[in-house]
């Protein structure tokens, strides 16, 4: 799910999405993401890519529900919709103060 930053709000990506209760994730491709659990484990996870489009930030958000389960591929079993891929932006929505 894309979610973009309104024009006028500004914000440090990693700052503010460490305070919604995410971490910083490097993959083993060293691109930087940030992951938040929904429960005790490591999946699932919700799992956010930020990037600079033009003069917006955009975060892709979705659901990782478990791990790779074969070696050397990033294949995953990932939501990219659905009542928790979207409960999950309203709430990062709401706190950047937008519907």
């Amino acid at each position: 799910m894309r979610l973009e930053v309104p024009d006028g709000v500004r914000i440090n990506p990693m700052d503010w999405l460490r305070r919604q209760g995410y971490a910083v994730h490097r993959g083993g491709d060293g691109q930087t993401s940030y992951v938040r659990r929904v429960g005790g484990d490591a999946y699932p996870r919700y799992h956010c890519y930020v990037e600079q489009v033009g003069p917006r930030l955009v975060m892709n958000l979705h659901l990782d529900q478990k791990q790779p389960s074969y070696g050397g591929s990033a294949a995953h079993a990932g939501e990219y919709a659905g009542p928790l891929v979207e409960a999950e932006a309203a709430r990062l929505r709401q706190a950047l103060g937008v519907r």
